[in-house]
């Protein structure tokens, strides 16, 4: 993955991260807009978005520091 579509999949994450989103469905709504995107990507674009949004918005980067974290300790990155 280039680094634009890392930043276009790290809009996405933001665009989608509210409050009452879990993880798993945060993961299925940006598969959906991307579907060619692996997991380790979309991981690595929610951390990518964290450091993005810390200043602008503090509360949204937590829930995609949440995201990104309990993602990447599943194990599970393609």
């Amino acid at each position: 993955m280039t680094d634009n579509e890392i930043e276009k999949i790290s809009a996405t994450l933001a665009s989608l991260a509210t409050p009452k989103i879990t993880p798993r469905e945060l993961l299925k709504a940006v598969r959906k807009r991307h579907p060619e995107a692996s997991k380790k990507t979309i991981v690595r674009a929610a951390f990518y978005s964290i450091i993005s949004n810390a200043d602008s918005d503090p509360a949204k980067a937590d829930r995609l520091q949440g995201f990104a974290i309990g993602e990447r300790a599943s194990g599970e990155l393609e």
